[in-house]
């Protein structure tokens, strides 16, 4: 028998430790629990280290944690990983995605499909938001599911997504639609902006996606801080924003990513790399 190896993430323990406990009942389920999004990630990056990963994550869309915060793992069968640092590949790629190293639903959902993609995600909701479970299958989500629904719905979902299937209730269909094509539409649009930026611009916007300063960026670009605040100035106004984090954000719907803080310098002398 094949069996399926799920992770459930809320930080509701009893929910957590319940949903478990109601999930292991099936013969062909293997399943642990944890209580945060660190959990998450040390439950994750152990499994996958003794080559037993986990198939798919059912996650709160409410989490709310830290990544360097503490976690206890309320599991069933699964410990911390020793010797694994806070920031794995799977926690760096949150990080990128959450707002002061804070992790929702959501933003782990998109950090796992990054670091690991064979996972399939699932979020378990409160209630229906087009908007939310929108941006959770732009993050790599693979279904969005009610708590309040049917332990078989939630096999239903869990052996449909391992089939590459996409589980949304019918009533949040439509709803779903019409934010994806908005965010479609503002997507286009935000290419095109950065579209007109030059190499220089588009570099230095990386490098303030990766939120470096301009002092940061001039060392790394070999550059005078002067000449940096002028790229970013001009940045700023090619995307039609006044700030830093309006452009980043700008940047993340383009789909332009930070530069790589852990590579070489990528450029020298003024040249491209």
């Amino acid at each position: 028998m094949v069996r399926i190896r799920v992770l459930v993430v809320d930080d509701h323990r009893i929910f957590a430790e319940s949903l478990a406990a109601a999930l292991a009942a099936e013969p062909d389920v293997d399943v642990s629990a944890a209580g945060s999004g660190p959990a998450a990630l040390r439950c994750l990056e152990r499994a996958a280290a003794e080559g037993r990963g986990f198939d798919v994550m059912l996650v709160d869309a409410d989490l709310g944690t830290g990544i360097v915060q503490g976690a206890g793992l309320a599991a069933a069968g699964t410990a911390p990983a020793p010797g694994h640092g806070s920031r794995t590949p799977v926690a760096r790629a949150v990080a990128d995605d959450g707002e002061d190293g804070l992790v929702d639903g959501i933003a782990l959902v998109s950090g796992v499909r990054s670091g690991q993609p064979t996972v399939r995600s699932v979020v378990l909701a409160e209630k229906d938001d087009p908007r939310r479970a929108a941006l959770a299958l732009q993050a790599g989500a693979s279904g969005w599911v009610a708590k309040d629904c049917s332990l078989q719905r939630l096999l239903a979902v869990i052996r449909g997504v391992l089939r590459d299937e996409t589980h949304l209730p019918p009533a949040l269909l439509t709803g779903v639609l019409r934010e994806l094509t908005a965010a479609r539409k503002h997507r286009t649009e935000s290419e095109r902006l950065v579209e007109s930026l030059t190499p220089r611009e588009r570099e230095v916007l990386r490098c303030m996606v990766a939120g470096l300063g301009r002092k940061a960026v001039a060392e790394r670009l070999f550059l005078s801080p002067h000449t940096v605040r002028t790229h970013m100035q001009n940045v700023l106004g090619k995307l039609g924003v006044h700030s830093t984090l309006a452009a980043v954000a700008l940047a993340r719907r383009a789909g332009v990513g930070p530069v790589d803080l852990a590579g070489d310098v990528v450029e020298r002398g003024g040249q491209l790399a």
